[in-house]
C-alpha cells in the first residue's frame, strides 16, 4: 500500500512543492531561488571576499620613468600635441639591411620554431668569437646564454646570484632598472654617488668605503647609461684591485653601448682584467649598436655555473629567444669587427648629434654637461635629481628643434633671488 503523503515545512523565503512522480514514500522538496535582493547581498559578500593584494616584493617596485615619459609623449603626439621625445635611448636608424634580410630569410626558410633554451649553438659560437677578438675574453658556448634582450640577462643574473639581505652596489647616475632588479631579488640597492666634475666615474676609494659583508654584486655600466662616461682601463684596474679582496663580491658588467664611443675613449671589458673573469658576469646585446631594439636580443657570458643558474630561470620564464631574431643576430656579428661599416656610419651620426648638443648646452647660462653623452628624463630616475638625461638618438633636425625649444624655456626661467 502506498505510503501517505508527507508535509515538509520550509523557511518562508522558500516554497516546497511535492513532485508528482515521487517514487516510494519520499517527498521531494524544490526550493525556489532566493529573492533578487538576497542575490545582491551574496554577490557583494563574494566581491568583498576576493583578496586583491599584490606581492610586497612587486608592490615595492617603481615603474620605469623612462618608459612612462616615452609613453606619455607618444599619447600627446597621438592627440595632436607637437611633442619631441628625447627620453628613450633608441636609435632612429633602421636595422641594417643585411640583418633585416636575415630575419626575412629565417621566416621564409622555416626557422620559426623553438630554439635551445640557451640559444642557437651557431649564434653562441659567434658570440664567443666576437668576445675573444674584440674584448679579449675567452668563453665556450656553454658559458653563453642568449635571452630576450640585455634587460632580461641582467634581471636573471641578479636573481641568480643575490639573496634577501644582500647588497647590490650601484654607481649613480644609473640606468633606471638596476635598483628595481635588486629589490625584485630581495636585495638592497646601495647607491654610490659620483660627480660631474669627475665625469661621473666611480672613485675606487669611495667604493672601498661602501663594501660590507653584505655586498654581493657591483654593477658597472661602461660606456655608461645615462652619462655616457667611459671607464678608462687604468680606473677599472683600480676597482678590480679592490674587488678581488672580497671573495663574495661579484661584478655585473653592462657593456651594451660598447661600440657607441668616440675617440680617444676606448672600451675595456671588466672580465678581461687579471683575476676578474671568474667573478664577472658580462652583459651585451644587439639593440643599440645594430639598431635592433625591437628584435629583443641580448646575451650573458660568465662562468658555467652562473650561466646554468640563469638558464634555469629562463627555462621557466620565457624559454629561448626568438629564432628569427637569433638568425638576424648571427648576421649582425658577421658584419665585421665592431659591426663594420654599418655601425661606424651610425656612430659618426651620433657623434655629430652629440657635438651639436654640447655646443648648444654650453651656451646656456649655468648649464653643466658631461661630454661623452648627454642623453630628456628627470635625473631623479637615474639617481641624481640635479640632472636631466637627453637622448640624442633622434635625428639632427629633431635635436635642432628640441634645442630651440629648450633655449626658449630656459630663457623664461628667472634666477632665485636671495631674501
Amino acid at each position: 500500500m502506498p505510503a501517505a503523503a508527507t508535509t515538509t515545512s520550509v523557511p518562508s523565503s522558500t516554497h516546497a512543492e511535492p513532485a508528482s512522480s515521487a517514487p516510494n514514500s519520499f517527498c521531494i522538496v524544490r526550493v525556489n531561488r532566493r529573492r533578487p535582493e538576497a542575490r545582491v547581498r551574496m554577490a557583494s559578500v563574494r566581491a568583498q571576499a576576493v583578496d586583491t593584494s599584490i606581492s610586497p616584493r612587486v608592490s615595492a617596485l617603481r615603474p620605469s620613468k623612462t618608459m612612462a615619459i616615452t609613453d606619455q609623449a607618444t599619447a600627446l603626439r597621438q592627440a595632436g600635441v607637437p611633442v619631441i621625445g628625447l627620453a628613450a635611448g633608441e636609435p632612429d636608424f633602421d636595422t641594417p639591411p643585411a640583418i633585416a634580410e636575415a630575419g626575412i630569410n629565417a621566416i621564409r626558410e622555416g626557422h620559426t620554431r623553438y630554439t635551445p633554451n640557451a640559444g642557437m649553438l651557431e649564434l653562441r659560437k659567434a658570440i664567443c668569437t666576437k668576445l675573444q677578438e674584440e674584448n679579449g675574453i675567452s668563453y665556450s658556448p656553454d658559458q653563453v646564454l642568449v635571452s630576450n634582450g640585455a634587460k632580461q640577462c641582467i634581471t636573471q643574473a641578479v636573481l641568480a646570484v643575490c639573496s634577501p639581505g644582500d647588497e647590490v652596489l650601484i654607481p649613480a647616475p644609473y640606468w633606471v632598472s638596476y635598483p628595481e632588479m635588486a629589490r625584485l631579488a630581495g636585495a638592497t640597492p646601495v647607491i654610490l654617488p659620483t660627480n660631474i666634475s669627475e665625469n661621473f666615474l666611480l672613485r675606487p676609494e669611495f667604493l672601498a668605503e661602501k663594501i660590507s659583508e653584505k655586498s654581493r654584486l657591483l654593477i658597472l655600466c661602461s660606456p655608461s647609461n645615462p652619462t655616457g662616461s667611459v671607464y678608462p682601463k687604468e680606473l677599472l684596474a683600480e676597482i678590480a684591485d679592490i674587488v678581488q679582496k672580497y671573495p663574495r663580491l661579484l661584478v655585473l658588467s653592462d657593456e651594451i653601448y660598447e661600440h657607441i664611443i668616440y675617440q680617444p675613449a676606448k672600451h675595456t671589458s671588466f672580465a678581461s682584467l687579471p683575476g676578474m673573469w671568474e667573478r664577472t658576469l658580462t652583459v651585451n646585446g644587439f639593440s643599440k649598436a645594430f639598431a635592433m631594439t625591437g628584435w629583443r636580443l641580448g646575451y650573458l657570458a660568465a662562468p658555467k655555473h652562473f650561466i646554468a643558474a640563469c638558464g634555469k630561470i629562463q627555462s621557466q620564464f620565457t624559454s629561448g629567444a626568438s629564432s628569427i631574431s637569433q638568425k638576424s643576430g648571427l648576421a649582425a656579428l658577421n658584419l665585421g669587427y665592431a659591426g663594420g661599416e654599418a655601425v661606424s656610419t651610425m656612430v659618426k651620426a651620433f657623434q655629430e648629434r652629440r657635438d651639436y648638443l654640447i655646443r648648444n648646452f654650453k651656451e646656456l647660462p649655468g648649464a653643466k654637461i658631461s661630454e661623452p653623452q648627454v642623453a630628456l628624463v628627470p635625473g631623479d630616475a637615474f639617481g641624481d635629481d640635479n640632472c636631466i638625461r637627453i637622448s640624442y638618438a633622434a635625428s639632427l633636425s629633431t635635436l635642432q628643434t628640441a634645442m630651440a625649444n629648450i633655449k626658449e624655456a630656459v630663457s623664461l626661467l628667472k634666477p632665485c633671488v636671495a631674501a
